[in-house]
């Protein structure tokens, strides 16, 4: 299946120039989801993963039934304030500011494989914050997987050697 012509591409949102990628016209498709999540499962069933990290929101609709189908952990990566343990944060920055990301601090046990997995590889930020959050908690990283990718944006520079799987460009 075309993973590509389940996604609707919005000119000039949320501002002009912006040809925003949305992922809700794939999701709704049953069978383009199930062919998503099924094409990560044939990347990565044969590697040894024990938890799979997803930042919100959307990270979450891939992460998840990811972690589910591979019968590994999920683990959220959410905006602070929004875990109800003990957290460790990082704050990164963005085009205009700066942004934080919040992980329970017991999430991974030193020496877990995890892998990381969101809906869109733009900028690198919020994958680079992700990253330091399980690297802080002694994390061995599997890579990283994306649904979509802008490879015009240059996000892999921001995530070094890492394995990174995508499955649509633009």
């Amino acid at each position: 299946m075309n993973l590509k012509d389940n996604i609707r591409v919005i000119p000039d949102f949320p501002q002009p120039g912006i040809r925003f990628k949305d992922i809700t016209t794939l999701l709704k498709n049953g069978p383009a989801y199930q062919a998503m999540i099924n094409e990560f499962v044939d990347i990565y069933k044969d590697k040894e993963i024990d938890l799979i990290i997803g930042p919100e929101a959307r990270g979450f609709v891939i992460a998840a039934p990811l972690a589910y189908a591979l019968g590994v952990g999920f683990i959220p990566v959410r905006k602070p304030k929004k875990l109800p343990h003990e957290t460790i944060e990082v704050t990164y920055d963005l085009e205009y500011g700066k942004d934080s990301l919040v992980m329970h601090k017991d999430a991974i046990l030193p020496g877990q494989k995890v892998l990381i997995a969101d809906d869109l590889l733009a900028t690198g930020g919020t994958i680079a914050a992700t990253l330091e959050l399980a690297k802080q908690l002694e994390a061995e990283i599997v890579g990283a997987a994306f649904l979509i990718e802008l490879t015009y944006l240059n996000g892999r520079k921001k995530l070094g050697d890492m394995d990174i799987t995508t499955l649509v460009q633009y």
